[in-house]
């Protein structure tokens, strides 16, 4: 009698992303887009459901999971990040199903590829929507692959719920769907010129019109059942459109997000060809660079379901490359195509195989070193907009203080920034903080911590009515130095009369 053996490559490959994923996890503060991400699901505790906003075109799905994951464990980074790292380690899964299509050296050898990449690691330790993009996306593959070689109901359901998992993450849903439907054409067409081998013709569909329609009623409720804000606001369901035109506004004017010193040459007045996706593989991702190369060979009369990935991995790179608006975290929703094709190859031939284990070894440097090391060096490009540790000079005195004794919770902020996230999310807890804008400035300076710009400090200690201990920070790169000044007669207990203390007592 055969006993099926303990899959312990498999199982070893998800310990190791699990290790990569949650090691340390809490060393690195929360991004920008992290702490707007948890002032959403915030919200939804305030009101009661979520409002969709068009605007924002991102789908609800990440900050209901987001909602209610801080809901069973509280309010703290483990919570804020945990869904998106359960996504990502869910793709790193599903890439070891892949073993199905192209045997299983094949999909260990993407699944480990996708384990240790710097990408997926390093942005999926970040609450963001990308890697549940990521899921998504190869859950879609899968449902093609599956429906073209077995034509099973259960790969339907996948694609199904591929589908409805995009639509309800992000709105670059229409980007990747496009590019499945052109690279199928694109595949059509060319198999005329050069014959795939095997060509792998669709296989006789199997599901019935039932498990269609059942499928797609129950992806439609979910979509409705989400946008609605659980039916609580059935106006949402108007973005599902007018996301669109915000989407289509942002992405041609980049918003600041143009990386425009890596354009090759023009091709309208608004679209280049721009390199900075292929700067970052080169910079991170060497098994889904050598993925894209090797990818080129499958131009050739081969396998017409790995020419099928190459050719969408290609599509959706070349699309990303002709948006002006560019955050390094969407790469990871470009490589698992090229990780694909990286398996298939190097799983060929034994010494093939031992030469692709040895370049993904070689990628855990990056990863390791970016996501442990220098996960706040404003010179990395995968490192954006993200938050310092020295913002610990204003958070830490008053959660510290808060959970000794409840009452510093009732702390009165006045924060004057141009920009405040991650800290709105981070001081979630602390009702009486005030912020204002330019052009809402408060009349009194009064609160028990201030913080403003540094190059402001002159202005506004002049009119402080009591002592103040003043400590200066950064916030994070492209921002100007913060200073935060903390009320004597309310914190020093915690600065034990330490210098420098700025207030009339000066004057």
């Amino acid at each position: 009698m055969n006993e099926r053996k303990f899959p312990w490559i498999e199982v070893s490959i998800i310990l190791l992303a699990i290790v990569l994923r949650f090691v340390w996890l809490d060393i690195k503060p929360a991004h920008f887009d992290e702490g707007i991400n948890g002032w959403f699901a915030d919200q939804m505790s305030r009101n009661g459901y979520y409002h969709y906003d068009p605007t924002n075109y991102h789908g609800p799905l990440h900050f209901y999971a987001v909602f209610i994951s801080q809901s069973l464990f509280g309010r703290n980074l483990w919570a804020l990040r945990l869904p998106a790292i359960l996504a990502s380690l869910l793709a790193v899964a599903l890439a070891l199903r892949y073993h199905v299509f192209f045997g299983r050296t094949a999909a260990r050898l993407a699944a480990l590829g996708l384990a240790v990449s710097t990408g997926a690691v390093f942005y999926g330790r970040y609450s963001i929507h990308e890697s549940w993009q990521l899921f998504f996306g190869m859950l879609m593959m899968y449902g093609v692959l599956g429906l073209w070689q077995f034509g099973t109901r259960r790969y339907l359901f996948s694609l199904v719920t591929a589908l409805v998992g995009l639509i309800l993450t992000k709105e670059t849903y229409i980007l990747h769907a496009a590019s499945f439907a052109l690279a199928a054409g694109t595949l059509w067409a060319w198999q005329k010129v050069i014959p795939s081998r095997p060509a792998f013709p669709i296989a006789r569909q199997t599901w019935r019109r039932s498990d269609l329609i059942k499928s797609s009623a129950v992806g439609l409720f979910a979509i409705i059942f989400f946008y609605s804000g659980t039916f609580l606001d059935l106006s949402g369901l108007k973005g599902l459109y007018q996301t669109f035109a915000a989407w289509f506004q942002t992405g041609v004017e980049a918003a600041g997000h143009e990386k425009t010193s890596y354009d090759l040459f023009q091709l309208s007045k608004t679209y280049f060809i721009n390199y900075y996706w292929i700067a970052l593989l080169a910079r991170y991702e060497y098994v889904s660079l050598v993925g894209l190369l090797v990818g080129l060979l499958y131009v050739g009369a081969t396998d017409a379901r790995v020419r099928f990935i190459a050719i969408y991995g290609g599509g959706v790179l070349l699309a990303y490359s002709l948006i002006p608006y560019k955050t390094p975290w969407c790469i990871i929703s470009m490589i698992w195509p090229f990780l694909l094709v990286f398996g298939i190859f190097f799983s060929q031939r034994v010494w093939l195989t031992f030469l692709g284990l040895a370049i993904i070894v070689a990628s855990l440097y990056p990863s390791i070193r970016l996501s442990f090391y220098q996960y706040t060096n404003e010179k990395e490009p995968y490192v954006y907009v993200q938050t310092y540790r020295s913002i610990d000079t204003l958070t830490g005195p008053l959660l510290t203080l808060a959970k000794k004794d409840p009452r510093y919770y009732e702390a009165r902020g006045q924060m004057l920034l141009d920009s405040y996230y991650p800290i709105p999310w981070i001081l979630g807890e602390f009702p009486q903080i005030a912020y204002f804008s330019k052009d809402n400035q408060p009349s009194q300076l009064d609160g028990d911590f201030i913080v403003i710009e540094t190059s402001k400090a002159s202005d506004i200690e002049p009119r402080l009515t009591e002592s103040y201990y003043r400590r200066d920070f950064m916030l994070r790169d492209a921002q100007e130095q913060c200073t935060v000044y903390f009320r004597k007669a309310y914190f020093q207990d915690w600065f034990r009369h330490e210098p420098p203390i700025v207030g009339p007592q000066q004057q």
